[in-house]
């Protein structure tokens, strides 16, 4: 584990306000907090540098090194009074999803009481069901292997002095032996009494099963019955307990549908609206046919909180100004750096310019375990003195959910309330020849530092505060900017933006790929984050079919393009070719010198015809990475003006696959390789409303080129000079 590390209660506070900060030092040794103010986290020596400025704190010192553990993996308990008598029968669905290739057994469900356990394994051997009477333990194992995502019925039934196990296997694998039985003697004995339920997990919270748990159902007596209608055996009167998971999917309780009222809980989110054994196709939408989603899918490395202990408190001061700042601790050569977002008093706006932070997606991407990780990155964070520590070299935290479980799996939730290692000055996120090769919040950081360098004052407002309090939160502002990637929006975020646009509103979207994904959350869980990577897109996993709608909202989740709302609706421009992190220029084009636009260029000494942007600490220039382009027909405004265009993109750029029909046609007509562009465009509103967009992720780590005196920055200042009057 990292030896120096912590997180927040949230990642944004007002003045009166108190953040909670929670810490976990492996040292031996105590260690020192304060505050500082992040102006520009780029570490990069051919940049401005880190600019961190120190900010006097009451609550600055030391405090004691206390080391905390990560409480990862998912599982379900309930506990109460159980009338089992001496005999009943114990059955269950369960769809393994990662038993070959490990060496430990998984625990699928363990009942344990005063005297008495029965507990269920799968391991690769099969299915083993232990009981425990007085002290005397009796196991039978199946002999069955089970298949990875196969359905299995499992019925183990106690009484008449024997321990029963049934494997039956719900879908026909030709050549697979993966039904069987077995049966040991057991002393009787009368199973009634108080009871601990465990799904997915030992007693303790380990052993966690990887894999799909349906319908945990206890009955009186020995009959041999299935779970094929579960409702019937509830009419029969002998269920003393059948825990239906397909009730309350968007949320966490467990809920007993028999007459001992057992409810209980979902640690660490589990996935729920995802397909159970009884799915056929006809329903997509788990809200339409609850019982064909009857399941939840465990994993051994979930993880919703952290649950780590307040250290100390950070109380926002009355006169703290707007602006990002961090909890810098440290003790001898370990450090850590803690970011968050101080906003205006509420009601209040101190500048005319809110600069949006995209937390939001700095959340879906946390603690990204990389694919591309050469040990020039670690040589170059050594040389540089960034920070050391990320998903591919420290997983105990949660991946993000551009990552697959251990069962190969997709994450698709994501919690703040833990460390996030890529959310960190002077993080160096990507292999980048040419440049620093940041993402995200220190990425953000060339824009920030270059506001202040111009003197345009700003404040600060984050994705979570925008989703909470709506359109009401902007319309104080004439100016709002975005970072260089808000990839991933809420309904409430978008409608908040496409309001404050519609009624006149301002908008600079300084980035590339975004406003792509929707995802979703839930007010009772304000820390997490849902994707679902439904059909279409550049993805990390694809959901799997039949799981495409939000277990959270109950939405449907994929892309905003594929839910009806493509990017171009709100900033003019959308998702139209990504590469690897690397940069070219932009070409001025004819459209520049219209005169509804050609005040944006003014001193810039750019032509049009010519080329400029080749240059910056984000892959060597202004236009790379993730690029977007204007397209009417997904809704770019008709007074649209395209200002400039990139170019001399490398090889290995790559038109988005939404944007292919085959191989070699596109859903435009175009060639794929002329979909690879970024474009620089300005289109105004009504009531002097405007949107200004870049089309590039990589345009921000342009501005501060030269001294910051270059195209790219006379531009932006032009731009929003004229957007803040």
């Amino acid at each position: 584990m990292v030896p120096l590390i912590g997180y927040l209660d949230r990642f944004s506070a007002r003045p009166g306000e108190r953040l909670e900060v929670k810490v976990s030092s492996q040292l031996a040794q105590p260690y020192a907090a304060d505050l500082v103010r992040v102006r520009h986290a780029d570490p990069n020596p051919d940049g401005p540098g880190m600019k961190l400025i120190p900010v006097p704190a009451p609550w600055a010192g030391d405090y004691p090194s206390v080391a905390k553990p990560v409480p990862r993996g998912s599982y379900g308990r309930a506990e109460g009074r159980l009338d089992l008598g001496d005999a009943f029968t114990l059955l269950l669905r369960v769809q393994p999803r990662k038993l070959r290739g490990t060496d430990r057994p998984q625990v699928l469900l363990a009942l344990t009481g005063a005297g008495r356990s029965l507990v269920l394994r799968a391991d690769t051997g099969g299915i083993t069901a232990e009981a425990m009477v007085d002290g005397q333990g009796v196991s039978v194992a199946s002999g069955a292997p089970p298949l990875d995502q196969r359905w299995y019925e499992l019925a183990v039934t106690i009484g008449e002095g024997r321990l029963t196990l049934r494997q039956t296997a719900l879908q026909i694998s030709w050549g697979a032996a993966d039904s069987g039985a077995a049966e040991a003697a057991l002393p009787i004995a009368d199973w009634s009494g108080a009871y601990a339920l465990s799904l997915a997990a030992a007693p303790d919270a380990s052993a966690h099963f990887n894999g799909r748990i349906e319908d945990p159902l206890l009955l009186r007596g020995t009959p041999r019955v299935t779970l094929e209608h579960p409702e019937a055996l509830l009419a029969s009167g002998r269920v003393a307990a059948w825990w239906d998971l397909s009730v309350g999917q968007e949320g966490e309780a467990i809920h007993d549908r028999g007459p001992a009222a057992l409810h209980g809980t979902l640690v660490n989110m589990p996935a729920r609206a995802v397909k159970g054994s009884r799915w056929t196709g006809a329903e997509h939408a788990w809200h339409h046919a609850p019982r064909h989603y009857a399941a939840v899918h465990f994993h051994e490395d979930d993880l919703e909180d952290c649950r780590w202990a307040t250290d100390f408190s950070v109380p926002i001061p009355e006169d703290m100004p707007s602006g990002v700042y961090a909890v810098r601790l440290r003790a001898g050569e370990h450090w850590d750096m803690i970011p968050f977002f101080v906003l205006p008093p509420k009601g209040v706006a101190r500048a005319k310019i809110a600069y949006l932070a995209n937390t939001f997606t700095c959340q879906v991407y946390a603690n990204y375990r990389r694919s591309e990780f050469p040990e020039t990155q670690l040589q170059k964070r050594r040389a540089w003195g960034a920070y050391p520590y990320c998903g591919n070299l420290e997983r105990d935290y949660g991946l993000s959910t551009y990552n697959n479980h251990p069962d190969g799996s997709g994450i698709h939730f994501s919690s703040r309330l833990r460390p996030i290692m890529n959310m960190r000055p002077g993080f160096l996120a990507v292999p980048d020849d040419k440049g620093s090769g940041l993402r995200h919040l220190p990425a953000d950081s060339h824009l920030t530092d270059w506001l202040e360098e111009k003197g345009i004052e700003f404040d600060v407002i984050t994705d979570e505060d925008l989703d909470e309090e709506g359109v009401a939160l902007l319309s104080r502002y004439r100016c709002v900017v975005t970072g260089s990637h808000p990839e991933y929006h809420t309904p409430g975020t978008l409608d908040a933006l496409q309001s404050f646009v519609n009624d006149g509103g301002r908008l600079a979207y300084l980035g590339g790929n975004g406003f792509y994904w929707k995802v979703a959350r839930r007010k009772e869980r304000p820390h997490l984050l849902e994707i679902r990577r439904a059909e279409g897109g550049i993805r990390a996993w694809a959901a799997e079919t039949g799981e495409y709608f939000n277990q959270l909202d109950g939405t449907l989740g994929g892309l905003w393009r594929r839910n009806g709302r493509p990017p171009q609706l709100l900033c003019g421009v959308g998702f139209s070719g990504q590469g690897k992190f690397e940069g070219s220029h932009y070409r001025l084009l004819p459209g520049a010198t219209d005169p509804r636009v050609a005040w944006i260029m003014e001193g810039t000494g750019i032509a049009p015809g010519e080329a400029f942007g080749g240059f910056g600490l984000s892959g060597g220039g202004a236009a790379g990475f993730e690029l977007d382009r204007a397209d009417p027909l997904l809704g770019t405004p008709p007074n649209t003006v395209i200002l400039a265009r990139s170019e001399g993109h490398q090889e290995h750029f790559v038109t988005v696959p939404e944007e292919l029909l085959t191989h070699v046609t596109t859903v435009t007509g175009e060639s794929p390789e002329a979909l690879i562009r970024a474009e620089i465009v300005y289109f105004e509103t009504r009531n002097g409303g405007a949107v200004f967009s870049t089309g590039s992720i990589t345009f921000c780590g342009s501005l501060s080129h030269n001294g910051y005196a270059n195209p790219i920055s006379r531009m932006l200042e032009n731009v929003l000079t004229r957007f803040q009057a």
